[in-house]
């Protein structure tokens, strides 16, 4: 059986480190608040280009065409997006993400020369590296609250990859922000832009004033669309880190006031045991005595 010493000493280890994640749950409750914000305000930003590139796609007799908003006939090669954290202590943010991915990637190509992946994050991009996985580009050491120009480089380097025939296929792999206790894997597809197909008769009923020209303004339009979208995607999986961070230091919290419980409660128990055996050896010398 442990000492009064030793478990005393465990109790308030395991208090300090109650500190540290009640500390570390209150501040992803403030980081989630302001990503939640972000992530919200963004939204309206890229409907409206997603309404008028429809608009113009869907104009003219349909005549406009680029390639971004067509499929290829052969898909050689496709490309994952894949956005995780760069720190743990976020319970299975990160590892449900990466198991679906890797499940995905395994199922649909027979070898590594079938897909590429661009990993935003420090523990996606160690999972990758550690099997071998062929990783195009890689960013890490994003702010908690990113902003559009730290990942403009490697959106726009992605969305060339694509219209350079690199990739025939892009999607984005990250956790939709569901709930503060609820992240759900998602898949999307970011080109080639066929979806926006369907929204053309809708669109078609929006009237705009286009200059110089609704071409000109499609090239233009079409790539920072996509940068948009993933973009957006960066703000939602934030949103989603620090709720599941939020959750599993709470958990952790519990779980360490659980376990100051029943130390408290060994050593208590240890204590009357002590002081039990000290009154017995003071009666029993006393005893001996007479």
């Amino acid at each position: 059986m442990a000492s009064l010493r030793d478990i005393k000493s465990r109790i308030t280890s395991t208090k300090k480190t109650k500190q540290i994640t009640k500390a570390m749950e209150m501040v992803s409750a403030a980081k989630l608040n302001r990503a939640q914000s972000k992530a919200t305000s963004f939204i309206p930003y890229t409907e409206k280009i997603r309404e008028v590139v429809a608009s113009i796609a869907s104009g003219e007799e349909n005549t406009i065409t680029h390639p971004m908003l067509e499929a290829r006939e052969e898909v050689k090669k496709t490309a994952y997006i894949v956005i995780t954290s760069d720190r743990g202590l976020c319970g299975a943010y990160n590892s449900g993400l990466l198991r679906q991915t890797h499940k995905i990637i395994n199922e649909r190509h027979e070898s590594p020369n079938e897909y590429g992946l661009i990993v935003i994050g420090k523990v996606g991009r160690d999972f990758f590296k550690k099997r071998g996985m062929p990783i195009y580009q890689e960013i890490v050491g994003l702010q908690d609250q990113p902003e559009y120009a730290e990942i403009k480089n490697i959106a726009a380097t992605t969305i060339d990859m694509f219209t350079d025939g690199i990739f025939d296929e892009i999607y984005l792999h990250y956790n939709h922000f569901v709930s503060v206790i609820s992240q759900k894997v998602t898949e999307s597809k970011l080109l080639p832009l066929t979806d926006l197909a369907g929204e053309e008769e809708d669109a078609a009923t929006q009237e705009y004033i286009y200059e110089p020209d609704p071409k000109v303004i499609l090239e233009q339009l079409l790539p920072h669309y996509a940068e948009s979208l993933i973009y957006g995607s960066l703000l939602d999986a934030k949103a989603s880190e620090f709720g599941a961070r939020m959750t599993a230091m709470q958990s952790a919290t519990n779980n360490a006031t659980d376990r100051i419980d029943e130390l408290t409660l060994v050593y208590n128990r240890a204590r009357q045991a002590a002081i039990t055996q000290e009154i017995n050896e003071i009666v029993g010398g006393a005893s001996a005595l007479e």
